[in-house]
Formats: structure tokens, C-alpha cells, sequence
């Protein structure tokens, strides 16, 4: 048996989305994201409702290894989420997204992302997930989302570069 220190890394963000959590929330879903994020295209999605629910399982492909996801807690009415995210070999992690009201019209989205590495290989993703890496992905998240709440549909590329 080995026992190592781990390698680990944890991230927060908040964005500021231009609607109520009620209207957001279903967005935030393996099957509605299609609807909203640029190149999200999961391999497999294993649920009984046809969208996001607690053991919610969906795959994403990946290099070197597709991702795996287990949604561990979907609630829609206090809107939180929390999903395990394994990519074998490498990393290990948890996903949590907790919307808060903003007014009558918006919300907040406190997200918080944890990786611990399981190999060298690991190791160096996790080197990769940098502070200015992750408000980069976030921002371009929250952008994205925000233009789909706007006009309901995706944000071409273009337009992205115009919103950073």
C-alpha cells in the first residue's frame, strides 16, 4: 500500500447572470448546456428524467482519458449542485454551483472547484489549472450563459471576444 501527500488545487468564482435562479438552474444540466456552451458535447448522459438529477452520470471526451461525472447533488429548489468529475489516471474532483438571488431579475453563482491528482500526470494538470486559467473559463462561462439568457441562443466566437 501506498500512502502519499496529496496534490491538490481549489478554485472559486462568483458570476453575475441576468436572470432569477429559477430560470437558470435548468440550464445547468448535461443535456440543456448544449443549448448555451460552446463545444459541450458529452459522449453519454445516463439519466431517468432525460436531464440533470442526483446520480446523473455523463461522459466528455478527453485527453489522455474521457471524463467521467456523477452529478452527487442536483437541488432545485435551494439551487445547488454538486458533481464528482474523474478522469481515470489523472485527477480526481468536485464541481459546486450554488445560485443566490440578486435582486428580483438576476442571481449569483458561487462556483467552487477542487482537484486532487492521482499521478504524475495529474500532477501536471492540476500545474495547468491556474488562478488566471480558471477566472479565464469562468468568465467565458458566465458570458456565455448570460447570452443565452438573453437572446436564447449560443455566443458565437466573435461576440465572446467583444464580452471579455
Amino acid at each position: 500500500m501506498r500512502v502519499e501527500k496529496p496534490c491538490r488545487v481549489s478554485r472559486c468564482f462568483t458570476q453575475h447572470l441576468c436572470a432569477p435562479a429559477d430560470e437558470v438552474f435548468p440550464l445547468l444540466c448535461p443535456i440543456r448546456e448544449m443549448e448555451w456552451v460552446k463545444d459541450w458535447r458529452p459522449k453519454l448522459v445516463v439519466t431517468e428524467s432525460g436531464v440533470a438529477e442526483p446520480g446523473c452520470i455523463f461522459v466528455t471526451p478527453g485527453v489522455p482519458e474521457d471524463a467521467l461525472w456523477l452529478m452527487r447533488v442536483h437541488d432545485p429548489v435551494d439551487h445547488r449542485l454538486e458533481i464528482i468529475k474523474i478522469i481515470p489516471g489523472m485527477v480526481i474532483g468536485t464541481i459546486a454551483v450554488a445560485l443566490s438571488a440578486d435582486g428580483e431579475s438576476a442571481c449569483t453563482a458561487d462556483i467552487n472547484y477542487a482537484y486532487t491528482a492521482l499521478s504524475p500526470h495529474g500532477e501536471r494538470a492540476i500545474g495547468e489549472f491556474t488562478e488566471v486559467h480558471f477566472r479565464g473559463f469562468m468568465k467565458t462561462w458566465e458570458s456565455e450563459l448570460n447570452h443565452f439568457l438573453r437572446t436564447g441562443g449560443k455566443l458565437v466566437s466573435s461576440e465572446a471576444d467583444l464580452t471579455s
